[in-house]
């Protein structure tokens, strides 16, 4: 029995393999990469055009299906991961910023809209559309650079929060803007009525039924049926959404909230995500299917000035918001161009709207909702390249504008805290938790030291519990002054943001041509421009781990600890080579030569009725008659090092001690006063 739809996933899912291989290889998100697969296979793609191979053409809702499904999962994991403590920390990124990037946006599109002739409802719905940026591929590009604790990292991820949750009543609003009611009136208030008491319904199963239920499926130890409730969970709430004239994303929401409160929370969101991926990928796959790529090209001017535009528009709406909360306007320009691409879920809204009569019309085709689907695929094909040139560009605005010191700061400045004059004193950029415990450190050692932070709030909270800090970017030379660069001997930068540092190294260099500077770097591939760029030391992260396992496991197997010293300086001083390069032999490395004799170390507790109680070591004989050596006594609390030749064995006493296999075998025996031994003397 042949499969159609089979068939076509067998060809999506081949094709995809090869594709995110290849934007691997270019260290490009796989997002990017099924929507590439997808405008390959869709209708005007190559493979339809050149092989025929005509995909999802015998079942021309397959594809949308699994789509559907991969928007419930990625809804449901969203609930999943929606934390209501956590969200209370960044509040007001979330509430302000969110609100200001997602409520500018709706207004300056429906100011555009109305001037060009659309009504109310096509105006709002517009700027729905536009509103909303890419959570997946934003979030995905921060994290593969470790970008996430950075000040644009936290703005960025408190804005796209706002977003994911506001989606829902967009959702809810958009058949009441199409006009398709008779009684607005009646009909909001039916749907806040059936919108209410299906969160009702989720707080009471979240409360009292949810939690029980895992609990009884958790006592079980069994996977299978841990991820079977956890899918009849998402999909039946979403059903029962979906019944009530409401959405599946709102109910798939709702439901993974009422897991987020629980303390299987965790575990559920690890065997959510492998589906989540699957079918994401199929929604992805089915953005790029949708593309007309004959559209493109008969419109090139009209596309790209449309990608132009909003590009532009969301930069400046969404730099405005995050420059409201007080980021400095570096910032701004990077979480501002970060959000400026129009995300998946304006695609999801996209197909409510085209329901409603939106973005179609008898007279225009589907000329709009084609264009809506150029823009927004081009804009999110691009994200990943505007994120890694944000910094520079900020850079260059900075260097051709002449801004006002106080908007370049930021808007709510931190109290002024002026340091004291300090020589020979160690700078620290970046407050993370390397830089901590740094600090620390210089602090328990009597080093003097300041911190230069660029994160406000992060400069107050560690001003008010007396950290010598001050508040500003280090890539500026007057930052690098202001903690007295020129008298300093050691500065360390612990920032994630590579293209910073380079710069910070220069300027450094410039103002202080002997400091000496370490740099940390997750990659070892910047070890070396690194080092070209005037940084002294540089702590390659990904090495630095495995580097202190391996003295570990070394000092386990009882090798000399000058000899590890002696062979991890080897392996520094050799830029890491050796963990670079693939093990082709099995010789030893370097001159190191493991030789582990046969013998361990025990420890035992002397026992009531042993021979050696009340025996100093000298008088039991130990070493002479059973053949091991005696390393330490541990009694009440206190541990004797090393114990003299006088020093007695009490009863209770932990003693630890050192031989052969066997010998120690038979010393166990006679501490321990083991009758049935033959080792008792």
């Amino acid at each position: 029995m042949e499969i159609p739809l089979l068939q076509d996933i067998i060809v999506i899912f081949s094709l995809s393999a090869v594709v995110i291989l290849l934007f691997h290889r270019l260290k490009l998100p796989p997002i990017i990469g099924f929507i590439v697969t997808g405008i390959i296979i869709g209708p005007s793609g190559i493979i339809d055009n050149v092989f025929d191979f005509n995909i999802m053409s015998n079942d021309e809702h397959g594809i949308d299906y699994l789509a559907e499904i991969g928007v419930i999962l990625l809804l449901f994991t969203i609930g999943i991961e929606f934390s209501i403590k956590n969200l209370l920390m960044i509040k007001n990124t979330v509430l302000i910023g969110g609100g200001l990037q997602v409520g500018l946006s709706i207004a300056f599109a429906y100011f555009i809209a109305s001037a060009f002739g659309y009504d109310y409802g096509e105006a709002v719905f517009m700027g729905f559309l536009l509103a909303l940026s890419s959570t997946a591929i934003v979030l995905r590009t921060l994290q593969k650079d470790n970008q996430i604790t950075t000040s644009h990292g936290k703005a960025s991820l408190g804005i796209l929060i706002f977003q994911d949750v506001i989606i829902v009543p967009m959702m809810l609003l958009t058949p009441i803007l199409a006009g398709n009611t008779s009684n607005v009136g009646m009909d909001l208030f039916f749907l806040l009525l059936k919108t209410f008491g299906l969160v009702i319904f989720t707080y009471v199963s979240s409360r009292w039924i949810i939690p029980k239920l895992l609990h009884e499926v958790a006592k079980t130890g069994s996977r299978e049926l841990f991820l079977l409730t956890l899918l009849l969970l998402g999909f039946a709430i979403a059903w029962l959404s979906s019944s009530l004239g409401l959405s599946l994303a709102l109910g798939a929401f709702l439901a993974g909230l009422a897991i987020s409160e629980s303390e299987y929370s965790h575990h559920a969101f690890g065997n959510i995500i492998p589906f989540r991926d699957l079918f994401t990928a199929f929604f992805f796959v089915s953005v790029g299917m949708l593309l007309d790529i004959d559209f493109v090209i008969n419109e090139p001017v009209l596309v790209i000035a449309f990608v132009v535009f909003v590009i532009g528009i969301k930069t400046i709406v969404t730099g405005f918001a995050t420059f409201v909360l007080g980021y400095p306007f570096k910032t701004t320009v990077i979480v501002g161009l970060s959000l400026s691409q129009i995300g998946e879920f304006s695609f999801v809204l996209s197909e409510i709207g085209l329901k409603n009569g939106f973005l179609i019309s008898s007279s225009s085709g589907d000329f709009y909702y084609q264009l809506f689907l150029s823009v927004t695929t081009i804009t999110m094909i691009l994200t990943p390249f505007i994120i890694m040139s944000a910094p520079a560009f900020s850079k260059l605005m900075l260097s051709i504008i002449p801004i006002p010191e106080k908007f370049v700061k930021g808007l709510i400045q931190v109290p002024e805290n002026k340091p004291e004059i300090l020589n020979n004193h160690l700078i620290i950029i970046g407050m993370g938790l390397n830089g901590t415990n740094l600090s620390k450190a210089a602090l328990s050692a009597g080093i003097p030291y300041i911190i230069v932070e660029s994160d406000a709030s992060v400069v107050e909270e560690k001003q008010a519990k007396g950290y010598p800090i001050i508040f500003g970017d280090a890539t500026f030379e007057n930052m690098l002054s202001e903690a007295g660069i020129e008298r300093a001997m050691v500065l360390v930068s612990v920032i994630n943001n590579p293209s910073d540092l380079y710069t910070i190294v220069k300027n450094a260099r410039k103002l202080n041509p002997d400091i000496y500077i370490i740099a940390r770097t997750r990659y070892l591939i910047d070890v070396e421009d690194l080092y070209k760029a005037g940084v002294n030391e540089v702590i390659p992260e990904e090495f630095e781990t495995s580097l202190e396992i391996f003295a570990r496991v070394l000092n386990k197997y009882l090798i000399p600890k000058s000899d590890i010293d002696g062979l991890i300086a080897q392996f520094r001083t050799g830029g890491y080579q050796v963990l670079r390069d693939v093990v082709t032999n099995k010789h030893t490395l370097g001159e190191l030569e493991q030789s582990i004799p046969d013998f361990e170390i025990t420890a035992v507790t002397v026992g009531d009725n042993s021979s050696l109680a009340g025996k100093s070591i000298v008088e039991s004989g130990i070493r002479e008659n059973l053949g091991v050596t005696v390393l330490a006594i541990r009694r009440n609390n206190t541990t004797i090092s090393n114990p003299s030749k006088d020093e007695k064995f009490l009863k209770g006493d932990n003693v630890y001690f050192m031989g052969e296999h066997q010998k120690c075998v038979c010393a166990h025996a006679v501490f321990t006063g083991d009758p049935s031994s033959d080792c008792n003397s």
